[in-house]
């Protein structure tokens, strides 16, 4: 192993050393109470399964007759989920094939932040995953079920089942992909027109033309955002089936890779010899080999949050300083938009995440002494599926890239480090994604201008406000204030003024999206402001230097001063669309690098 990954796991083993013998015992303890329906009483038991068929009936009757429950995100709005309509059926027929039942046991929401952004529904997009994971929790809270599969993909959707989940550790779980959308336009294209627009050089309707054209078929978006972030990251955790994150919806090989979830999971149910339950596959070496996956390839900020939280339901805890130890060291070896030019299914044919497995395992970079679903270490995952004669069949993954512009070997990187950096100084800790950052922008120092949401950076920029270099400072986005949105609407006003040669950043203690691109921005800013942070109190003129290089967020006054300014009144929080059902949530969310969730009271 690298001695700083070696390093930085030992550290977390022992800071967790308490909460996950807490977690692992919880679990034990459930399975030692052996399988739930073997304790339902009659009563019970014919609700659980009236709607079965008679032979599913007959079936279970023996309560050592496994029983495979699907939790899944289905809905026709969200492109990467609309292919889940067909996949209870493919579930339940390979599961009779090994004389199992499967039944469905609960849907989870799932909004699409591509549909929200810039609108008053992204105030709940971060919540919906402490939503979905209490829901995943009420599914499987029937306690009828030997093993359960995960219907999911999207940006708050995977970590969600994956928290929920978690709380049945004890079970076998194994999540299941929908796979990608086919290309469309390019993102090149794409790009160029959204800055077109923000530029009112284009119309809405020839906009409208590219974003369709871009987007425009079932399965996941395929920049290398959140969503795809989540595909890997399963992957490198070993809760997928290996090379199931990146096949293509409706498509023979991706039902074959379906069903064999399905049966796999029978295979290691608690009554089999090869159980592996989800607690044993979720500890602090598979996490470590998903932050490591996750700064090679570039992958979503959104991850600071959720990959800290998912970590705390498995008893683990993450800190931000992990992810900036590990970024020095893990060199970045893919280059998928916005990082680079070319899309998710270009990354997949030069080798996708077979390649990926391989080069992290070789360099010692990830833990291969990890238990994974697929019934062995990590491995297991540098194979691909095939179908050969009809039959799903693994084989090993290249071993070059078959396309050096998109994935290239550690020991000839894109970049010597990760994608990813903590930042801290008197403006308090905030990360940042460096991949696509060009050197020359890591470094900004320009006086503020101050925003208490991203509609007024963008009526200044429309009233050619913003000629000169500044720092934009958008608060009162944190958890406790609104939710902390994604502000991704920025992303093409602030990137036409860097294309006019102005020195731009962006600091915020909101969300940039998983498709942050050449802006440098500072973003998950804690404290936040309505916690009292020191956004709060920054003011129109004030100095501020963003310093990626040296891991440096500082405003040029003195702290003294900064506090004997009174704070900037909060904005009220917003009503309608939901928005109000969800105050309690806003008033007891976590700090964001505690995973900004409302499930964990050590973490508020």
């Amino acid at each position: 192993m690298h001695p700083t990954v070696a390093e930085v796991t030992q550290r977390i083993v022992a800071r967790s050393r308490d909460s996950r013998a807490a977690y692992l015992e919880q679990m034990e303890a459930a399975r030692r109470s052996g399988p739930g329906r073997a304790k339902l009483s009659c009563a019970n038991f014919a609700h659980a399964f009236a709607a079965l068929p008679e032979e599913g009936k007959t079936r279970m009757r023996d309560p050592t007759a496994p029983n495979v429950a699907i939790v899944s995100a289905y809905n026709d709005m969200l492109s990467a989920h609309q292919p889940y309509e067909r996949f209870p059926q493919v579930i339940k027929a390979a599961a009779e094939q090994v004389k199992a039942t499967a039944q469905f046991a609960g849907g989870v929401p799932a909004m699409c932040d591509g549909v929200t952004q810039g609108r008053p529904g992204m105030e709940l997009s971060l919540f919906s995953r402490d939503v979905i994971a209490m829901a995943t929790a009420v599914a499987l809270t029937h306690d009828a079920f030997d093993a359960a599969l995960m219907l999911g993909i999207c940006d708050k959707i995977v970590p969600g089942l994956t928290i929920g989940a978690l709380a049945f550790g004890h079970l076998p779980v194994i999540f299941v992909p929908g796979g990608p959308m086919t290309s469309g336009l390019s993102n090149a294209e794409k790009a160029r027109v959204r800055g077109l627009y923000a530029e009112g050089k284009v119309t809405r309707e020839e906009l409208l033309d590219s974003e369709m054209k871009s987007y425009h078929g079932p399965g996941t978006c395929t920049f290398y955002g959140t969503a795809n972030s989540n595909q890997m990251m399963m992957e490198m955790t070993g809760l997928h089936l290996p090379g199931a994150a990146f096949i293509h919806p409706n498509t023979p090989l991706r039902d074959a890779l379906t069903a064999a979830a399905a049966q796999r999971a029978v295979e290691i149910i608690p009554s089999s010899n090869a159980y592996t339950p989800m607690s044993a596959v979720v500890d602090e070496k598979s996490l470590v080999n998903a932050l490591v996956g996750l700064l090679a390839t570039g992958g979503s900020t959104n991850h600071t949050l959720h990959l800290v939280a998912m970590a705390r339901a498995a008893g683990v805890i993450l800190t931000w300083s992990d992810f900036d130890d590990l970024s020095r060291v893990v060199p970045l070896i893919a280059r998928v938009y916005p990082n680079g030019s070319e899309d998710v299914n270009a990354f997949q044919a030069s080798g996708g995440m077979a390649f990926v497995t391989r080069q992290l395992l070789d360099a010692g970079l990830a833990h291969e002494d990890v238990v994974t679903v697929a019934g062995g270490g990590l491995r297991l995952y540098q194979r691909e599926p095939f179908l050969q004669d009809g039959r799903l069949v693994w084989r090993e993954g290249p071993a070059e890239s078959l396309n050096r512009d998109i994935l290239r070997p550690v020991d000839d990187p894109f970049q010597a480090e990760g994608g990813l950096r903590v930042l801290e100084g008197g403006l308090g800790r905030a990360v940042i994604k460096t991949s696509a950052v060009k050197p020359e922008h890591l470094v900004v120092e320009a006086p503020a201008r101050v925003f208490d949401d991203q509609d007024e950076l963008l009526e200044a920029y429309k009233r050619g406000e913003l000629t000169s270099d500044f720092v934009a400072v958008v608060r009162f986005q944190g958890p406790k204030a609104n939710g902390m949105p994604e502000l991704h609407s920025l992303t093409p006003t602030l990137g036409v003024l860097l294309d006019r040669g102005l020195k731009v950043a962006l600091v915020t203690d909101g969300r940039m999206s998983g498709a942050s691109g050449k802006v440098p921005a500072a973003i998950h800013v804690t404290p936040e402001a309505a916690d009292g942070g020191p956004l709060a109190y920054v003011r129109d003129g004030d100095l501020i230097r963003l310093d990626a290089q040296a891991g440096r967020l500082e405003i040029k006054v003195e702290a003294a001063e900064l506090r004997s300014r009174p704070p900037a009144p909060q904005p009220r929080a917003g009503h309608g669309y939901g928005r109000e059902l969800f105050g309690w949530m806003r008033r007891v969310a976590g700090p964001a690098e505690a995973g900004a969730s409302v499930l964990f009271e050590d973490a508020a």
